[in-house]
């Protein structure tokens, strides 16, 4: 049985030379663009991009070991997954990333985060860019804890409280 990789480096050398090529590609893009709080290594057996416990000490709430995920990359099976976790902790940033992708023509197959494509081809790099130098540290911790608190952002409920506020009305006896 193979050894699991363990340094960015192996993960790299140990895939097949055309999906290397496609997460190189990301990995430059990613490096000039994303937040220079992030880190890059393995995380859940791919390449990953988190936060630290140096600058995110609580970690990831479902294993408060693990660094705050942000963003990961994987040759897998069928595809090559991008698992962007930046994009599922906030709705608006999804909403951005879809219509922007969507615009370049290219096929979007994506879950809730995981965006599916089969080659290089098939990923607008510039999108992948824009959204990684678009997602600061702090914007992207402030979404993941609302999303822990409850999936509102304190936007949405200053808005929802003033909405209410128009809507009521007093009556006097």
């Amino acid at each position: 049985m193979p050894s699991k990789p363990t340094t960015v480096r192996e993960y790299l050398a140990a895939l097949p030379e055309d999906r290397r090529q496609v997460i190189e590609a990301i990995r430059k893009v990613v490096g000039k663009n994303i937040d220079k709080k992030f880190e890059e290594g393995l995380q859940y057996g791919m390449l990953g991009y988190y936060l630290p416990h140096s600058v995110y000490p609580d970690g990831y709430h479902c294993d408060s070991k693990q660094p705050l995920p942000f963003a990961a990359f994987a040759s897998q099976k069928n595809h090559i997954g991008l698992y962007l976790f930046c994009v599922y902790v906030n709705a608006d940033v999804k909403d951005w990333f879809c219509a922007e992708w969507k615009k370049t023509g290219k096929k979007l197959d994506m879950g809730k985060s995981c965006v599916r494509v089969k080659d290089l081809e098939g990923i607008p790099l510039d999108v992948l860019g824009k959204l990684f130098k678009r997602i600061k540290a702090k914007d992207f911790v402030a979404s993941y804890e609302a999303g822990l608190a409850g999936g509102k952002s304190a936007k949405k409920k200053a808005a929802k409280k003033k909405a209410a506020k128009k809507t009521s009305t007093v009556i006097k006896r």
